[in-house]
């Protein structure tokens, strides 16, 4: 299959760049974090038949340029990122897809930019941080006392991190996050190339404690001015709960939910064959409806 690699000028710096396939209309995937590289992203490749797929490392991850300037970690910053890449690899047709992190970036663009679209696939995405920090509460409940403890002390004393924090956390991500074992290697690598402090800026020191910069970020009120087709989808056990994604269906027009069992936020990973054929299938159908 054609791959093609490259690097790209952005604000701020250089961003990677991977296309996989040829033909039809492209589907640009946005990885989350922020600051989490493409790498867990991998999967989606199997969706370049008669496609491109492409991915990118955002500014200060994997792949791309790291510069030190917490002013360059803001949600407007990486929306005109995307809206640079987008007109640099000249996708006038375009279908976009969006994990965690990158479904928000992804409805931000869309609410901000009003671009043209063919369709738009969010995966574990929330419309709302602080609604996300509840539902992780209630899921962080669910772990044994003496880790929300051990969790409890060393975030209220800064020591997060400490390697006692990030094996008390474990088991939430085992549950919540990847329920896969052992963890794909683009999800290992995606920690080990991961920009913390794009991360630490924006969210915080864990997925359920957000202390950064998009703490207050909801765009539950707007949701209904989203006019392109959308999937909605998420696992079962997602930190990004199904009650969330069914509000957010309710809200936007034209759009489709999908709940997949048995998996988690990485649902494309943990239940591949299964999201590929849900997720292809809705690129088909917008395609032809189009």
């Amino acid at each position: 299959m054609r791959v093609e690699e490259g690097y790209l000028e952005v604000p701020g710096g250089q961003v990677w760049y991977r296309v996989v396939g040829e033909g039809g209309i492209p589907l640009l995937c946005l990885h989350g974090g922020p600051g989490f590289t493409h790498y867990y992203l991998e999967p989606l490749e199997d969706l370049a038949e008669g496609r491109r797929v492409i991915f990118y490392d955002q500014l200060g991850c994997g792949n791309s340029d790291r510069p030190s300037d917490l002013s360059l970690w803001s949600v407007e910053r990486f929306v005109e990122e995307l809206a640079t890449v987008r007109e640099a690899l000249d996708l006038d047709r375009l279908h976009l897809f969006g994990s965690s992190w990158g479904g928000m970036l992804a409805m931000q663009y869309v609410l901000d930019r009003r671009p043209e679209l063919e369709s738009l696939i969010l995966c574990g995405s929330p419309a709302s941080i602080p609604r996300w920090i509840e539902d992780c509460g209630e899921l962080l409940a669910g772990e044994p006392p003496e880790v929300r403890e051990t969790i409890r002390h060393h975030e209220e004393n800064g020591f997060t991190a400490c390697p006692e924090y990030a094996a008390a956390i474990l088991g939430f991500y085992k549950k919540h996050v990847c329920r896969m074992d052992p963890w794909p290697e683009g999800l290992e690598r995606s920690f080990a190339e991961a920009g913390y402090e794009v991360y630490n800026t924006m969210n915080g020191p864990s997925e359920f404690t957000v202390t950064g910069t998009i703490k207050n970020w909801d765009v539950t009120d707007r949701l209904g001015e989203i006019e392109v087709p959308t999937l909605l989808t998420g696992g079962r056990y997602d930190e990004c709960r199904p009650a969330h994604l069914e509000d957010m269906h309710r809200r936007i027009p034209n759009s489709e939910l999908v709940i997949i069992e048995d998996a988690s936020h990485l649902c494309f990973a943990e239940q591949r064959e299964e999201y590929m054929r849900v997720a292809g299938d809705f690129l088909d159908r917008t395609e032809r409806s189009s």
